[in-house]
């Protein structure tokens, strides 16, 4: 009863704080100009582009974890998989990191697979996800980094952050955490934290080099990168369907989307506010104007959240409807 109580005081919690941002970046906002943007501005039609591009980012991933699964259990049907797939993000919506083991339960249900590797399946996805995400990081810096280094420079205030680590308090500092770590370390490492973080790692390292055992490798890392690739164009392709962001390039629609995904990484159910913040913030980096670029974010995350809501919801009714319910192979 402890555990229910615990994870719904952090459902309302997460979900108060993304509507929280989600009210503080829309307050000031003209619900007339917001209006009139989504009514005269928009073309549409790149906005159903940008669905199309989503569907098939999600059926990209629905063939990677196929090929994951293939190696530890017999390959699964492509259907069911999918369906499964889009039930898990169904269920992210509701319950964030929920999702990760709702498609495995659904996908271990009617393919009668191991729940447990399934799951082994998902770490790898997550860590191969995360390098993606950080690659693309490491790409949007590459490419605006003249910008970024002005922006940096004169509103972060640059020098003074290299003038601590050069100075002497810097080095003190990590004497002193040295020192700490000597003294305590017995505590440390008998310390539940470093249990835990050793637990991960191992995870991490599982996940990580479990891919060796894919018989296609190369159709693997195809796929790998054609769902961010998928991901970039779901982002870039909305670009072209708003007159104030139709002039901006590919650089900038690789920044909106990898900062929108670290929006998307919070514990917030749909990435709901962060999501908001991360995108508006970008695009007024790049000269938008505030109330466009938050009409920007805010259809875009409504019309690829309401692709989610309703597929999710079209896979739930249709999985039991194409399977005879298979016993639970544990």
């Amino acid at each position: 009863m402890a555990k229910v109580i615990s994870k719904g005081l952090r459902f309302f919690l997460f979900l108060s704080i993304g509507l929280i941002i989600l009210w503080w970046l829309y307050k000031d906002q003209d619900p007339q100009k917001l209006t009139d943007i989504l009514k005269k501005d928009v073309g549409y039609g790149w906005i159903f582009l940008s669905l199309v591009m989503g569907l098939l980012s999600h059926i990209s991933r629905t063939i990677r974890w196929q090929m994951l699964i293939e190696p530890v259990e017999k390959r699964p049907g492509l259907l069911n998989t999918f369906l499964a797939v889009m039930i898990g993000y169904l269920a992210n919506l509701a319950i964030p990191r929920m999702g990760e083991i709702s498609r495995c339960a659904v996908l271990s249900r009617y393919e009668n697979t191991s729940f447990s590797r399934l799951v082994g399946t998902v770490v790898t996805e997550r860590v191969l996800d995360m390098i993606m995400l950080l690659l693309s990081l490491f790409l949007v810096v590459i490419l605006q980094y003249g910008v970024f280094a002005e922006v940096v420079k004169n509103k972060m205030e640059l020098t003074r952050i290299t003038d601590f680590f050069s100075s002497w308090k810097f080095y003190i500092s990590v004497v002193l955490l040295a020192a700490l770590i000597v003294l305590f370390r017995k505590k440390i490492v008998g310390g539940k934290i470093f249990f835990k973080l050793k637990e991960l790692w191992a995870k991490f390292k599982e996940g990580l080099f479990s891919y060796r055992n894919v018989k296609n490798k190369p159709m693997f890392f195809i796929h790998t990168v054609l769902i961010f690739v998928l991901y970039f164009l779901m982002i870039y392709v909305c670009f072209f369907g708003f007159p104030f962001t139709r002039h901006l390039g590919p650089g900038a629609g690789l920044a909106v989307f990898v900062l929108g995904s670290f929006g998307m990484v919070a514990p917030v159910q749909g990435g709901i506010g962060p999501w908001h913040f991360l995108v508006i913030s970008t695009l007024l980096f790049f000269g938008v104007e505030g109330t466009q670029a938050a009409a920007f974010a805010l259809l875009v995350h409504g019309s690829l959240n309401g692709m989610i809501i309703v597929t999710g919801l079209l896979s739930l009714i249709a999985i039991p409807l194409v399977n005879k319910v298979k016993p639970l192979n544990e």
